[in-house]
């Protein structure tokens, strides 16, 4: 048997970058190239000049966008055949590494805007994620009718056996199931799979090859783009019910309702205002400074600060609001 040729392989880094302006999540991108429109800070490892993937990752996106950044986790590592290839493409295989990187706006946006960047609201990219305004119209209008329809094309499994039908009623929340704000990347997938999501299209997906042209279900990204953020939004819904990491996105004080809405517009949910606080008194996470703020121009809130103390206290120290 005559050896089969073997494809060369890269690793590249891609990293989902999370800051807050306002009450909005925000996500840093960059233009990718001329046709493919904004993605993520990417780039090569290089094992002779990077000792490891993280200063790898910090240094081509400082690079990239002239930002620092802080708090830095890994995410997953995506190497699915054919959601990058090409027809009759020969070049390496990228098997791209994901990066969860929260950090704070930067006071002069204009660096940002030289180096080609900007930080643009995460749910441009996933609409449906946002339900503090009630539940999002485009779901019931759009999406789950056409989820619906896919779903009861066949009976046959997928997903490790799990039938079509029972992945939509447990991603959606759809048949008397719950939401749960922690399932956006498994909501991703049953689009992409569907076909219903302009990079199912673009990687000749045979079900989105069928349906023609596609309604705008967020705006997409090149490549792997939209999958590593959707990655990174559910571990950080996840994880900051556990770590404290929602501070890392907080200014030094702030007052309590200044760290509630952060919290809602991750999880993209309301919460009770005074179970809330008492969560946050309950699990001593913060502590107050003495002074008020009068930014709101009503009564003067007392303004808190992170006590970092509790990481040496407990291992797990979070919010642990729950789920609908």
């Amino acid at each position: 048997m005559a050896p089969r040729p073997s494809t060369p392989v890269e690793i590249g880094l891609t990293a989902a970058i999370v800051a807050m302006r306002g009450d909005a999540p925000q996500i840093l991108v960059a233009a990718s190239g001329p046709t493919e429109g904004i993605g993520l800070p990417t780039g090569p490892f290089d094992p002779v000049v990077h000792r490891t993937f993280e200063l790898a990752l910090r240094t081509f996106v400082a690079e990239q966008t002239a930002l620092t950044v802080g708090y830095v986790e890994q995410l997953y590592t995506f190497g699915d055949r054919g959601r990058h290839a090409r027809a009759g493409d020969r070049d390496p295989h990228v098997v791209s590494v994901g990066y969860l990187a929260l950090t704070r706006l930067p006071e002069n946006g204009k660096t940002l805007a030289a180096a080609g960047a900007s930080f643009e609201p995460w749910y441009r990219f996933f609409p449906w994620e946002d339900w503090r305004g009630g539940r999002p119209a485009l779901l019931d209008k759009s999406i789950l009718p056409a989820l619906s329809d896919w779903a009861k094309a066949t009976s046959r499994a997928s997903a490790g056996g799990v039938p079509r039908r029972e992945r939509l009623r447990q991603a959606f929340g759809s048949e008397g199931f719950p939401w749960d704000e922690e399932r956006a990347l498994d909501r991703y997938e049953l689009l992409y799979e569907a076909g219903l999501v302009e990079e199912a299209r673009r990687d000749g997906r045979e079900a989105a090859q069928k349906r023609g042209k596609l309604a705008p279900f967020g705006e997409a990204m090149p490549l792997d783009h939209r999958r590593i953020l959707a990655t990174a939004i559910a571990r950080l819904r996840a994880k900051m019910k556990y770590r404290p990491v929602v501070f890392e996105l907080m200014p030094p004080e702030f007052t309590l309702t200044d760290l509630q809405r952060t919290v809602e517009a991750i999880a993209g949910r309301h919460l009770h205002k005074q179970n809330f606080r008492r969560l946050v008194e309950g699990t001593q996470l913060v502590e107050p400074t003495g002074d008020t703020s009068t930014a709101t121009g009503g009564r003067p809130a007392a303004l808190y600060r992170f006590r970092r103390e509790v990481l040496a206290e407990r291992p797990s120290a979070g919010l642990r609001f729950g789920v609908r």
